[in-house]
C-alpha cells in the first residue's frame, strides 16, 4: 500500500499551535505520510520547532492582505505539486488558510478544514477572518467542526452531513499538552495578574484608546499586575507602547513561548483579549475572559459562563474590568473536560481518523458529543458574501 501524502499547512503562530497535535496524530496512522507546508516569516521563532524537511519560505515580510494572497497562492500551488499531495489540511480563518485551500482546490487536491463552521455572521468582524473562513468552507472536502453549534452552522449553509465531523477544538489538545511545562517570566512581581492581548485588525483604529483604558484600570488597581505580551506587528506596538510603557504595574513583554503564555493565563485573575484562541484557552483554564470585540464566533463559552462579550466602548470596558477585578476569580481550577464546550483533548485523533477514513484507510469515526448546553442559542441567518 502506497503512503498517502497528507499536507498539514499553517501560516501563523496560533495555527501552528493548533495544528501541531494534528500532525502528531497523523504520524501515528498507518498508511499516511504527513508533510508540512508553512508560510511563516523567516524570522518567526516557531520555525525552530518544525520537523526537518519542512517546506517553508512562502513569505518573508509583512505584506498587505492583497499582496499576501498574491504571493501565497502560486507558491502554495507549486509546493503542493512538488510534494505530490494526496490531501491538504488547513486551519481556521487566516489569509493563509484560504489561499492554501484555494491553491489546493485549483490543483485538484481535496482539502480538509480544521476548526470549520465558526461564524460571527458579520463580514466586517473579525476582518477579514469571517469571510476567509466562509470561503474556505466553499472549497473544503471535509469540515472538522469543533462544536455541535459549528456543525449546525455548516448544515444551514447546505454542507452535506456526511462531510462534517464534530471533533472538539485542537487548541484544547495543545493546551493540555503544554499545561504545567512553562514558567512565568522572571521579571514579574507576585500576582494577581491580568493577561492582556489586543491586536486584531478591526481594533487597530482604537488600539491607543483601548491602551488608555488599560492604563486607567492599572492606576485604579495598583495591587494588580497587568501583563501585556505585545504583538510583533508595528501598528500594534506604535499604538500601545507610548501609552503604557511608563505605567509601574503594566508589563509590556515580547510574545511569550506557548507554555509560558499558558502559565501566565492559568495564574491570572482575568484575561482581556480580542483573540479567538484565548477565548477557548481561558474557558479551558477556568479563567474569566473579557472579549474586546462586538461579535464572537465562539458563543459556547458565553453560554457556559466563562466568556463575556464587552464590545469596544472605553467607558463600558473600564467599568466591566473594575467589576471583574473586584469580584476576583471564582475558580482556581480548570474546567472539567466533561463540561468544556470546546473539547476533550481528543480532537486531533478524531481528525486523523476521519482523514484516514476519507482516504480509504479506516472506518468513519464517531462525532464528539460535547457537554449539554442550554437551549438558548437562537437560529442564525446565513451570511451572503
Amino acid at each position: 500500500m502506497s503512503q498517502k501524502r497528507v499536507v498539514v499547512s499553517f501560516g501563523t503562530r496560533p495555527e501552528a499551535i493548533k495544528m501541531a497535535p494534528v500532525y502528531r496524530a497523523l504520524e501515528r496512522v498507518a498508511g499516511i505520510d504527513p508533510l508540512l507546508l508553512v508560510t511563516l516569516d523567516e524570522g518567526d521563532p516557531v520555525r525552530g520547532y518544525l520537523p526537518s524537511g519542512t517546506v517553508a519560505g512562502v513569505i518573508d515580510d509583512r505584506p498587505s492582505c492583497t499582496e499576501l494572497v498574491e504571493r501565497i497562492l502560486p507558491e502554495a500551488a507549486r509546493h503542493l505539486r512538488e510534494m505530490r499531495a494526496t490531501y491538504v489540511l488547513v486551519q481556521g480563518d487566516t489569509l493563509s488558510t484560504f489561499a492554501i485551500a484555494w491553491a489546493a482546490f485549483l490543483e485538484r487536491v481535496p482539502v480538509g478544514h480544521v476548526e470549520a463552521g465558526l461564524r460571527s455572521y458579520d463580514a466586517r468582524e473579525p476582518f477579514p477572518e469571517e469571510v476567509n473562513r466562509c470561503l474556505t468552507a466553499v472549497v473544503a472536502d471535509l469540515h472538522f467542526a469543533p462544536t455541535r453549534l459549528a456543525r449546525e452552522n455548516l448544515l444551514q449553509e447546505g454542507k452535506s452531513p456526511e462531510s462534517i465531523f464534530v471533533t472538539g477544538q485542537t487548541g484544547v489538545d495543545a493546551l493540555l499538552c503544554a499545561a504545567g511545562q512553562g514558567t512565568l517570566p522572571d521579571n514579574l512581581p507576585p500576582g494577581p495578574y491580568v493577561t492582556i492581548t489586543l491586536h486584531r485588525r478591526e481594533n487597530w483604529p482604537r488600539l491607543a484608546e483601548l491602551a488608555g483604558v488599560i492604563r486607567r484600570a492599572a492606576d485604579q488597581n495598583p495591587g494588580v499586575t497587568f501583563v501585556y505580551p505585545v504583538h510583533l506587528n508595528p501598528i500594534v506596538r506604535e499604538a500601545v507602547w507610548p501609552v503604557l510603557s511608563d505605567v509601574e504595574n503594566v508589563f509590556l513583554l515580547e510574545p511569550l513561548e506557548y507554555s509560558s503564555m499558558i502559565a501566565l493565563m492559568e495564574a491570572s485573575q482575568l484575561i482581556v483579549t480580542d483573540s479567538g484562541g484565548l477565548q477557548e484557552e481561558g474557558t479551558t483554564l477556568g479563567v474569566p475572559v473579557m472579549i474586546v470585540r462586538n461579535v464572537t464566533e465562539r458563543p459556547e463559552g458565553i453560554e457556559q459562563g466563562t466568556l463575556r462579550l464587552v464590545g469596544t466602548d472605553s467607558d463600558e470596558l473600564l467599568e466591566t474590568m473594575s467589576i471583574a477585578l473586584s469580584a476576583g476569580r471564582e475558580s482556581d481550577g480548570r474546567t472539567p473536560l466533561s463540561m468544556n464546550p470546546y473539547g476533550d483533548g481528543q480532537a486531533s485523533a478524531r481528525i486523523a481518523r476521519a482523514v484516514a477514513w476519507r482516504l480509504g484507510l479506516g472506518s468513519r469515526p464517531a462525532d464528539w458529543e460535547g457537554p449539554e448546553m442550554a437551549e438558548t442559542t437562537e437560529p442564525r441567518s446565513r451570511l451572503h458574501v
